[in-house]
């Protein structure tokens, strides 16, 4: 096993850029395997002039010969996969049995998902945590509770579903109208929706716990891809502002069903400045200028709900806290092109919090948290043609070494524009990592 298998997961609250890399190191592995979340997660490639927008679909759909795994972990939208296999076809990315397997273990979101989301966050108001709205919270709360559960393997016995989801809904419509004064949820027209769902992808669900098991025994590359960043973890995130999996590397064993040795090497995928979505904590965010700038030039609006993103410095005290918890072995570091024109860049160190600066980084005191930061000289060039390391601008070199001092980790791969071929891989990365 050893490090022949890859781990890609994102430092920072999401959006890093984790779909280009994915996209990078797929043709190298016979598996690309989602391991967390949902259809919450948008993972971005842009092949040529077209951009493809996943979230669900691993992103080695784009290179031949792979298979593509959805876990146990994810939370399955059987509507918006087929939605996104639709629209891959239409552009002529064929997907199909041999190349999609989909775990029968993992559990279903259902339209009384999506429609708890909506109800509870127009209810908390200016407490909203700042979900997607995709029914991604509440379809884990359900496997949790277990009894109120639907998993993918359901999918694929009409009477089984008939007889879970007849009874879901019931309790689902009593709690909605007691608690929100919703309109009833049409349990016979749910199932009709969902038994042909699961007509349509049976081909492609089964056992993919054991499937992956025996790829690791027979010394086949598996790549794991992960979805959302790490400070979003459900246990070592910004609680609550957090998604509802767990995304970091840690992840990976119980939402893939392999064993932890297959974590592999790990890629951890950072971009040069930081940003998040919805509610929560962000002590390096710029609230002005600066933070538009990034905005705009970032092209910073979500993959999934097309909001905003809030933009900042790069947190370099986060990301070490996201690196050692994943145990990173290489940087994947994206967007750089994005801090061009700047007269000058900074980096955010350390924290103080009530004069005190912080040893080790702490997520349940964010919101007291100030920034400690170093500057280093911006560079007036564009870098979106650059392929290799020493085309870069002095500047824009010393602001990856730095990232690399703060962070004690090798940078083994640079985007500098969103296309797929817009890329520097230093001489320097990791050996095996492509």
């Amino acid at each position: 096993m050893g490090k022949r298998n890859v781990t890609v997961v994102g430092l920072q609250w999401g959006d890093e850029g984790k779909g280009k890399v994915v996209d990078a190191l797929a043709g190298t592995c016979r598996y690309v395997v989602r391991f967390c979340g949902g259809a919450n997660a948008g993972h971005s490639v842009m092949i040529g002039d077209q951009k493809y927008a996943m979230h669900l679909i691993p992103c080695g759909v784009f290179s031949p010969g792979v298979v593509n795994v959805i876990g146990n972990g994810v939370v399955f939208d059987p509507a918006v996969a087929i939605e996104e296999l639709d629209g891959l076809a239409k552009r002529g990315v064929a997907v199909g049995p041999d190349t999609l397997r989909i775990s029968s273990a993992a559990h279903v979101v259902m339209p009384y998902h999506r429609r708890h989301d909506e109800l509870a966050e127009a209810q908390l108001g200016r407490a909203k945590i700042g979900t997607t709205a995709r029914g991604i919270g509440p379809c884990y709360a359900d496997k949790a509770t277990r009894s109120t559960a639907i998993r993918v393997g359901d999918l694929i016995d009409e009477t089984v579903l008939r007889d879970k989801i007849a009874p879901i809904v019931a309790l689902k419509n009593k709690v909605f109208a007691a608690l929100y004064g919703a309109a009833p949820m049409d349990a016979a027209a749910m199932a009709d929706e969902y038994v042909a769902h699961g007509r349509r992808l049976a081909p492609m669900i089964g056992n993919t716990g054991a499937m992956l098991r025996r790829a690791i025994a027979e010394g086949q590359r598996i790549l794991f891809e992960g979805g959302q960043g790490t400070m979003l973890d459900i246990d070592h995130g910004t609680y609550p502002f957090v998604t509802s999996s767990s995304v970091s590397a840690c992840g990976v064993p119980a939402g893939a069903g392999v064993p932890p040795g297959a974590v592999g090497q790990v890629v951890g995928v950072i971009k040069a400045y930081t940003s998040r979505i919805g509610a929560g904590p962000f002590p390096t965010e710029q609230d002005n200028d600066i933070g538009a700038r990034l905005r705009e030039r970032g092209n910073e609006y979500g993959t999934t709900t097309g909001r905003p993103r809030r933009c900042g410095w790069f947190d370099a005290f986060a990301v070490g806290y996201a690196a050692s918890l994943s145990g990173v072995d290489v940087l994947a570091l994206s967007l750089l092109d994005v801090l061009s024109g700047l007269e000058e860049v900074k980096i955010c160190t350390g924290y103080r919090v009530d004069g005190t600066v912080l040893a080790d980084y702490d997520p349940a005191v964010l919101g007291k948290a100030e920034g400690i930061y170093e500057t280093l000289p911006g560079w007036a060039e564009e870098i979106a043609d650059c392929r290799k390391l020493r085309d870069l601008p002095r500047e824009a070199r010393a602001y990856v070494r730095r990232i690399e001092e703060l962070l004690g980790r090798p940078v083994g791969f640079i985007s500098v524009g969103s296309e797929r071929t817009a890329s520097i891989i230093p001489m320097r990365a990791i050996e095996g990592l492509r």
